[in-house]
């Protein structure tokens, strides 16, 4: 009686699962800019590259899925053809030359499906379109410098990652940064990833973005926002103690609310143009 009550309570278990599962699949589901508890799929795209990325990751998710069934298929029909019970004389068939060529060309064709698609998006991340915004993106151990290149920019600044006691409220845990990389709306920013130590990796789910960064090389990718919010991101790249203390913010604001941050960042960061630099050097004599 208490066996039968608890396979009872444990089949009821695994239905009321299942139907969490399948009406609660919005809340599984990533939200956008940055992970959910419980999650079970990517955050949400919020560009283009991003968006394609996810499309990719579906058709491969597709395609494994059929051939996943297919080899079910045939190993449970060779479990039921051919053993012992109904096949007691087994084959003494050594080749098929229709089976081999086949079993030769579909993977080829299968790989050729995967490569044209995989092909066109690696073209559409490297190959960058004109910018609106160059920053070059410094990893230290362990924060980010973010400098903002360009005849209408000419400053850098520190991003740390923001401590559990000064968290303000919407802040999450881990992922605030003091200073967040600010760009424009529907605006093409190229990002000029560095390090200056040891090897970090820029990454943030919401815009496709993971890029290495390498002390002396300099690697370059780009991405275009589709919505104003904040992102966030992570070092992707185990580089220290402080790794899991490295997170990117990338806030996106309007054009008109971008050039009002910008004329205030002028004043606030240093600039990293050399007229200013004598000028500072100037004035401390």
């Amino acid at each position: 009686m208490r066996i039968e009550s608890v396979g009872q309570r444990s089949a009821l278990g695994l239905v009321a699962a299942g139907i969490a599962l399948a009406c609660g699949n919005a809340a599984l589901a990533a939200g956008t800019g940055q992970p959910e508890p419980w999650q079970i799929a990517m955050q949400n795209p919020m560009s283009e590259v991003a968006r394609d990325m996810h499309l990719f990751h579906t058709w491969l998710v597709w395609i494994i899925t059929a051939i996943t069934l297919l080899v079910l298929a045939l190993l449970i029909a060779i479990a039921v053809k051919f053993n012992e019970r109904a096949n007691p004389v087994p084959t003494r068939t050594t080749h098929n030359t229709l089976l081999e060529v086949a079993w030769t060309i579909v993977p080829v064709l299968i790989l050729v499906v995967i490569a044209i698609p995989s092909f066109r998006l690696l073209r559409e991340q490297l190959i960058i379109p004109p910018a609106d915004l160059v920053i070059k993106t410094t990893g230290n151990s362990w924060y980010w410098t973010y400098e903002y290149l360009g005849e209408q920019a000419g400053f850098r600044f520190d991003a740390n990652m923001v401590q559990q006691n000064d968290l303000k409220p919407g802040q999450p845990r881990l992922l605030a940064t003091d200073n967040d990389m600010v760009v424009p709306l529907n605006k093409v920013v190229k990002l000029q990833v560095t390090a200056s130590d040891v090897l970090h990796a820029f990454a943030l789910p919401s815009f496709g973005l993971k890029i290495d960064a390498v002390p002396g090389r300099l690697n370059e990718t780009w991405f275009k926002p589709e919505r104003e919010g904040i992102y966030y991101g992570q070092c992707s790249e185990l580089c220290g103690n402080g790794h899991p203390y490295m997170p990117i913010a990338i806030r996106v604001v309007s054009e008109q609310a971008y050039a009002a941050w910008l004329a205030e960042a002028k004043q606030k960061f240093a600039s990293t143009s050399g007229r200013d630099a004598v000028k500072l050097a100037a004035s401390t004599r």
